[in-house]
């Protein structure tokens, strides 16, 4: 299946709270998987935080800022870059509201609506568009070049020469394709 319109990247952090729930993580993969992302890279890591800070910088002034930087410094996250026609719509709407409370109420099915639990402990981030997806990348994938990745890499993941290792949680280009003989 080859398509001819490209794909985009969005980035997906699942926060600590649900690094530390084997039972939530592996519902949130699977929702990963069934909407058919493709998982570009993978990275399980304690957020620093001067990763935080510029993270989160547009927030620096407002009454939840310390409490965001503390409870995202607080445990590992796993950060995903991942790839789907539409991804950042594809992603917002599965996560659901980011308000806890909303979310509970009025899209009890999505992510944040199951596993959320404040506002602040919401279950997971995604980019709300194309330049802030470039932004959040770079902060946490700083070897990772997105023009590069369309260049060398998009063409095997949107025409499904890529194959899924469920241990590393990443899709990994297929060696074994008439691509490469």
């Amino acid at each position: 299946m080859h398509s001819s319109k490209s794909l985009e990247l969005t980035l997906a952090i699942l926060k600590p709270h649900i690094v530390k729930s084997p039972f939530a993580l592996k519902n949130i993969h699977n929702i990963i998987i069934q909407n058919e992302f493709k998982v570009v890279r993978t990275r399980k890591s304690l957020i620093t935080h001067e990763e935080a800070s510029k993270f989160y910088a547009e927030h620096i002034n407002k009454f939840f800022y310390n409490r965001l930087l503390t409870f995202m410094c607080s445990g590992p996250s796993l950060i995903h870059i991942l790839a789907r026609h539409n991804a950042i719509n594809t992603w917002r709407q599965l996560m659901g509201p980011t308000k806890v409370y909303v979310a509970q109420l009025s899209a009890p099915n999505t992510i944040r609506g199951t596993f959320g639990l404040s506002d602040t402990r919401n279950a997971t981030h995604g980019s709300d568009s194309q330049d802030s997806a470039e932004r959040e990348i770079a902060i946490f994938f700083k070897d990772f070049d997105i023009k590069k990745w369309y260049a060398d890499e998009e063409m095997y993941f949107n025409t499904g020469q890529v194959k899924f290792d469920f241990v590393s949680f990443v899709h990994n280009i297929a060696k074994n394709t008439d691509i490469y003989k």
